[in-house]
């Protein structure tokens, strides 16, 4: 097990970890302690190999809003993660990031769905943190890629614009990510926060808009990335907007420019199990989706909280 400092990455396949391990200093894999941003790694050795396997990646990391969740990930596929493998690793791994931070810290914990709920179980069993009585998120994992992009023949509305997020945009795309935030009840901001996110969105050139006539209807970020992968992180049309296909013609566009103009090889966001949403992801080509085949790629994720534990904000 490793005790890494963050570097900015975030895994999404084998190639991330590859880069990051050609890239990363020695010096980032040696124990920091007192830190308040951490990635943790579990690899395996074989006598058959000199190169160890990459098990699993924990990420306790934080942004100006406050603390992220604890995040979890591993290169092994979701059909072939079995209890036998999962537990004794998640174990140690639980029983490592209890070293590292207070349990309070642990507000919630997002991944693979089995990944997440042998963690839930474990750090119940090491701190005595219970489980929320409902889930946070359950959601699919789903991607487009230039095979599956869909392109529409319906025009734009005369007037319309879809462009990236500017500073006379702040206070329109920070009553949207308030409402964004209101809508998942766990993580509200208020007005004020959300400028603040907002503000942060828009600076890094992170945050698009459907601009109506020079209102802003609906929001698009996109704020994790690595040279192969972007994550579409936040959707939200303003409730009068809704039904009138502006977050499809927003999706769509960023979806394009990430996978067309940038070059990217896929483009990913979850969804809710029963969120309406499905439908237009759906139809801009992201797979797995609306009751389609599950195909390779697309994964059940999870996110648990834990009462008691100081909540922060995502």
């Amino acid at each position: 097990m490793r005790h890494a400092a963050l570097s900015g990455l975030h895994f999404t396949g084998d190639a991330d970890v590859e880069a990051w391990l050609s890239s990363a200093d020695a010096s980032s894999f040696a124990p920091h302690a007192n830190t308040d941003a951490f990635w943790l790694t579990m690899w395996s050795s074989s006598p058959s190999s000199s190169t160890p396997t990459l098990d699993l990646v924990l990420s306790c990391v934080n942004w100006t809003l406050g603390d992220y969740p604890i995040f979890l990930w591993t290169p092994i596929p979701q059909n072939s993660l079995t209890r036998s493998w999962l537990s004794p690793r998640i174990s140690q791994l639980a029983s490592h990031l209890q070293q590292c931070v207070p349990a309070t810290r642990v507000f919630s914990v997002f991944g693979m769905t089995p990944l997440i709920s042998t963690f839930t179980r474990c750090w119940t069993e090491l701190t005595g943190f219970r489980e929320e009585p409902e889930p946070f998120y359950a959601a699919y994992f789903s991607y487009c890629d230039s095979k599956t992009f869909k392109r529409s023949s319906v025009p734009l509305p005369s007037g319309d614009r879809l462009r990236r997020a500017a500073m006379g945009d702040l206070e329109s795309v920070a009553q949207l990510c308030k409402e964004f935030a209101d809508d998942s009840v766990f993580f509200p901001l208020s007005i004020d926060r959300a400028r603040i996110e907002a503000r942060e969105l828009i600076s890094k050139g992170q945050i698009w808009v459907y601009d109506s006539q020079g209102e802003v209807t609906t929001i698009c970020a996109v704020t994790r990335n690595t040279h192969r992968v972007s994550a579409i992180t936040k959707v939200y049309t303003t409730p009068k907007w809704r039904r009138r296909g502006c977050a499809e013609f927003l999706v769509r566009y960023v979806t394009a420019r990430l996978l067309f103009d940038v070059g990217v090889d896929k483009v990913v966001l979850y969804v809710g199990y029963e969120n309406n949403a499905q439908k237009v992801y759906h139809r801009v080509g992201f797979v797995g989706l609306c009751g389609t085949e599950k195909v390779e790629g697309v994964e059940d994720s999870l996110e648990l909280g834990f009462v008691g534990a100081d909540r922060g904000h995502w």
